[in-house]
């Protein structure tokens, strides 16, 4: 069974949008008072539960919390569930440890699917009612759940989606190498290349005039809320021109390619090159793979991840001659054994795809 996220914009009208800030508000309040408590808990020699914060938290709610009623009960009880799986995956090694939030950083709150009812580019909401969506669901299957969250000045639902048919898989039998990289984002073992929009490297310009003004602005002032709402929407721009340009990439891969190969890149040790960290930061490298993985398990490719330690920048793809040494400025891949020379994104490209 393949479950989908759809995102959706949404056009609030003013009292639904005051009551998307207040049930926000109640999420992140209980999220902040379940780690408040966990951490006396724990320091005090305890093992405290979600479970049993929860149940602590409901029984003093009608006293000292009555205005959390005013929306749906989600809002003040999944808070509890996210941080149980929070706290399990920083135990286990796999996140870090779990921080408060704050106002206009984490806006959000989550529904459950028996609280939740669609009617083409509607939504209905609990003690809500119907709020307008700028598309309909894409997908036919069950909603499981739904988020609702603020992105700058916009506010999105998130809707979760288990399908009931199966998808329609990929028909093309050809496979294909892909060499990530900073010149070009994607090039392809047949010699097609992607370039990489760098949404960054084109407003940091005026991120940095922005921020400076910011600075200048008395803090708490109606006109430096302002700016960092312009300041988020420029963000949220960036964001969604690199979005865009690797979804336009990875839904032309798995529509024209049957099998995929690419690297493991250590995404991370990469970011801490300081000439190069902007750069790698502003291709994104581990989205490009997030979207490759979920959209070849709902198409039915074949991908495979190649070794982190495979050579493929090294190897020659006519001869198989491996270099010992390769420098980062060395565009063109020369082989000292058979003297084919070959674009260095190319040649790696090859050598991927050779794998399958």
């Amino acid at each position: 069974m393949i479950t989908l996220s759809h995102k959706i914009a949404l056009e609030p009208n003013y009292k639904q949008e005051q009551y998307f800030k207040q049930a926000s508000g109640i999420a992140r309040f209980t999220w902040n008072w379940a780690l408040n408590e966990w951490k006396n808990k724990y320091e005090n020699g305890l093992k405290p539960t979600a479970f049993a914060l929860k149940k602590q938290f409901n029984a003093i709610k009608p006293v000292e919390f009555p205005w959390m009623y005013n929306v749906t009960k989600y809002a003040s009880q999944q808070p509890f569930i996210f941080m149980q799986t929070a706290f399990n995956r920083f135990f286990k090694g796999l996140g870090a440890y779990p921080q408060f939030k704050k106002k206009n950083h984490h806006d959000s709150f989550y529904v459950g699917n028996d609280h939740i009812k669609l009617d083409g580019r509607r939504i209905k909401l609990p003690k809500l009612g119907w709020v307008k969506m700028r598309e309909a669901l894409r997908f036919e299957g069950k909603v499981i759940s739904a988020t609702i969250s603020r992105v700058a000045n916009k506010w999105f639902v998130s809707l979760n989606i288990q399908l009931e048919h199966s998808p329609k898989t990929c028909e093309s039998q050809a496979s294909v190498g892909v060499d990530l990289g900073i010149k070009a984002l994607a090039t392809l073992s047949n010699g097609e290349t992607f370039e990489a929009p760098k949404p960054l490297k084109k407003f940091l310009k005026k991120l940095k005039r922005m921020q400076r003004s910011l600075s200048r602005r008395v803090k708490g002032s109606h006109n430096r809320q302002k700016l960092r709402q312009k300041i988020a929407s420029v963000h949220a721009k960036i964001r969604n021109i690199r979005q865009n340009s690797l979804h336009q990439i990875t839904s032309y891969l798995t529509d024209s390619f049957g099998g995929i190969v690419i690297e493991d890149l250590n995404v991370s040790g990469m970011l801490k090159n300081s000439k190069l960290s902007s750069a790698i930061a502003d291709i994104g490298f581990y989205e490009f793979r997030r979207q490759l993985e979920y959209k070849s398990q709902y198409k039915g490719n074949y991908l495979l991840i190649a070794d982190r330690w495979f050579p493929s920048s090294k190897t020659c793809s006519n001869c198989g001659h491996k270099k010992e040494k390769l420098k980062l400025s060395e565009r063109v891949y020369h082989c000292e054994a058979c003297g084919h020379e070959q674009d260095r994104d190319l040649n790696a490209a090859i050598n991927l795809k050779n794998i399958l």
